[in-house]
């Protein structure tokens, strides 16, 4: 409690601006209907944006919609060099980007904390500040109770949590640069309903996946306590399933699409503009005071397994 006293007081110009703002308007129709170029509120014209794990899947859609949205810069990362370029082509092609905006390739393996920092490097220098990092980067292993293999298990642990606390903090002075409080940095960590809820179990038991995605929801909490007051928010969002490449081999054991949609309350899979457009909205000026939160993205799954 101590320490939130002292947040607070750090902070008392702002708290009594904001109390005198209200009593000055309090009652006024005017006031109320008055929103500030709503208009525009969803736009990201002029941002720059990294996206780790963006050659393929919920990253690279999370890219387009970015780019579309009006980034002027939408660096992508991933392990695989070819990969990275493809992905960039194929941004750079879209119709109805802002004028000018372009996808850089910047291939980094994020399993290693020195990747990563090369990472940050080679993005500083082609500019001086970062509005939004997306950390997607991750993976999965599947196999029974009994042979779990421990290097799976912390190679996953390892890429889905401690390398998005290292991707963040490497990242943290570039996303610092032009933060203000009323117009943040932002940070969208991808964990998952799994880190919700229980995951996989059994022959292909998700075992480390579902305890890192939690991990992830958690970190992305104390994230958002500890940045915030430096102009930078962070939230998590959960996607269900959506049939992506790292997904493809539960669709196959699950019996295939169709199956997976029946269990779904709106009876549908994830579509890459449900993800695009979760994350350009928490891009935007329409999520400026949402922190610390966990938006699932799944169509109501997570709540109908719940069902008594």
């Amino acid at each position: 409690m101590p320490s939130i006293v002292r947040q607070y007081r750090s902070y008392p110009e702002l708290s009594q601006h904001n109390s005198q703002t209200t009593r000055d308007n309090m009652g006024s129709a005017q006031h109320d209907v008055d929103l500030q170029d709503f208009g525009s509120i969803f736009s990201l014209e002029g941002k720059v944006a990294v996206v780790t794990g963006g050659s393929r899947g919920l990253g690279l859609n999370a890219a387009s919609g970015l780019m579309q949205a009006g980034c002027s810069k939408v660096y992508i990362t991933s392990r695989k060099a070819k990969a990275c370029e493809e992905a960039v082509a194929a941004l750079n092609a879209l119709p109805n980007k802002r004028p000018g905006a372009v996808a850089i390739s910047v291939p980094a393996d994020s399993s290693k904390i020195s990747e990563i920092e090369r990472l940050a490097a080679e993005v500083a220098k082609t500019t001086d500040h970062v509005d939004i990092l997306f950390a997607n980067a991750g993976a999965t292993w599947g196999a029974p109770f009994e042979t779990h293999p421990e290097n799976a298990f912390s190679k996953v642990m390892d890429l889905n949590v401690k390398s998005v606390f290292y991707t963040v903090q490497k990242f943290a002075p570039l996303l610092q640069k032009r933060a203000t409080i009323e117009s943040p940095s932002r940070i969208i960590v991808t964990a998952s309903v799994a880190g919700l809820g229980v995951g996989t179990l059994g022959e292909n038991a998700t075992y480390a996946y579902s305890v890192s995605k939690a991990a992830a929801i958690h970190l992305a909490k104390n994230l958002a306590v500890e940045l915030g007051p430096r102009g930078i928010i962070t939230n998590a969002i959960a996607p269900g399933f959506y049939p992506t490449k790292m997904a493809s081999g539960l669709l196959e054991l699950q019996g295939g699409a169709a199956a997976l949609a029946a269990e779904v309350p709106n009876k549908r899979l994830g579509q890459p503009e449900d993800l695009a457009g979760l994350v350009v909205f928490l891009s935007s000026r329409a999520a400026s005071h949402i922190n610390g939160a966990v938006i699932t993205t799944d169509g109501g799954s997570l709540l109908s397994r719940g069902r008594l």
